[in-house]
């Protein structure tokens, strides 16, 4: 009688378990039905925004259709010309940033760049996340290292989060005496105070323990496809000497404040412009606390530049202080056009002349537009540069949609 000793090892059926060989199935098609199912998951909570928040805003706005013929033209150019100056300013921001000693091509491009990135940021549906991609692309391809324009990217999101949440606090405080309190505040100052505790733990533990950190990550990096624990140990390593040097450096953590708070400020008084131009003037404080509110509910994943949550948290919380509904709503979708719909089209023409030259004919610049929101691998490095490190946590990132 044969027994199973007597099988070849490597004969089909030779010492297999079914339950490992349903997990390596299993495993194998893994990859491929997560990503359907994220889409699928993501499409479905931007349709119910829309449904919900977006449509019931548009049907409330065409019945104050009358109030367009009321409108003051100068206040709508003002609040144009200031949403342009936010977007500067945070060009200014990204320029501020930028770790000493790193190549700097210049405002118009850095501006460009970030132009480009809202773009991307205001069509995927990850938002923000999303556009992480293409703009450490461009940076990349404008001659900053790597591991500059991750420290770059990553302390100007901290950095510009932290100020929103302080400003936001801030006009909270001086709203509760003029409009009462609201117990939505409570929970904007838990986020809040959650959000800025999170900054302060991973800056600490990045500058104090990099080094900690470093070893535990070169452990974790070889278990990573296309890493190396030396590679990330390194990475990290740079980054918590990069932060270290912009928070030793006053001049510039007092350049990339005062341009991280022009970039909210500027865009609440936007906001304030189109609302005025409807013929409403709003107390300052009480605009940027329904501002700063909607724009912390909107900077969640989950659409596309907080489109449907901002544009229904805004006009309810400005309803709340004593604006009519009709002035709110047109109000906001009026500075909706401006601060999310008009970059996608500049970002785009940006894009386009940052990737295609001077004379190029149509089929280039059909080229580059589609390039823009693709997802190509990255470019070749040499072979243990710890530089390249960013490129390929960018490709493991762009797996998300």
């Amino acid at each position: 009688m044969r027994t199973d000793r007597d099988q070849p090892a490597g004969e089909p059926g030779a010492h297999e378990d079914p339950k490992a060989t349903i997990r390596s199935r299993w495993r194998l098609w893994l990859p491929f039905l997560v990503k359907p199912v994220r889409r699928g998951v993501l499409i479905f909570a931007l349709v119910l925004v829309i449904e919900y928040l977006v449509v019931p805003e548009l049907i409330g706005a065409s019945k104050d259709l009358h109030l367009l013929g009321q409108v003051n033209p100068a206040w709508l150019a003002a609040g144009a010309i200031l949403e342009g100056l936010s977007l500067f300013c945070y060009g200014l921001l990204t320029q501020a940033v930028l770790p000493p000693g790193a190549h700097n091509p210049g405002l118009s491009r850095l501006f460009r760049i970030d132009l480009s990135a809202a773009a991307v940021a205001h069509v995927l549906p990850a938002g923000t996340l999303g556009s992480a991609g293409i703009g450490y692309r461009l940076f990349t391809a404008e001659g900053i290292k790597g591991n500059d324009a991750g420290v770059m990217m990553a302390t100007k999101g901290l950095g510009s989060t932290v100020v929103l949440n302080v400003l936001l606090w801030l006009s909270l405080v001086v709203s509760i005496p003029l409009a009462g309190f609201h117990p939505i505040y409570v929970t904007v100052a838990v986020t809040g105070a959650v959000v800025l505790l999170a900054v302060a733990a991973l800056a600490l533990g990045i500058t104090r323990g990099a080094q900690r950190a470093s070893r535990i990550l070169r452990a974790v990096g070889d278990k990573i496809p296309g890493l190396t624990g030396v590679r990330l140990e390194q990475a990290v390593l740079d980054t918590a000497a990069s932060l270290s040097a912009l928070a030793r450096d006053r001049r510039v953590l007092a350049w990339s404040l005062t341009w991280a708070s022009l970039n909210w400020l500027l865009d609440a008084a936007s906001l304030w412009c189109f609302i005025a131009a409807f013929g409403r003037l709003v107390n300052p404080f009480e605009l940027f606390a329904a501002y700063g509110i909607a724009n912390v509910a909107g900077a969640l994943p989950v659409t596309p530049g907080g489109l449907g949550v901002v544009d229904s948290v805004t006009p309810l919380l400005l309803v709340s202080f004593g604006i009519t509904r009709s002035v709110a709503t047109l109000g906001v979708l009026a500075w909706r056009l401006v601060n999310f719909w008009l970059p996608i089209p500049a970002g785009a023409i940006a894009y386009v002349s940052l990737k295609v030259p001077r004379g190029a004919g149509l089929k280039a610049m059909r080229a580059a537009m589609t390039s823009m929101m693709t997802r190509p691998g990255p470019p070749d490095a040499p072979p243990g540069d710890p530089q390249d490190v960013g490129h390929e946590a960018e490709t493991t990132d762009r797996s998300a949609p």
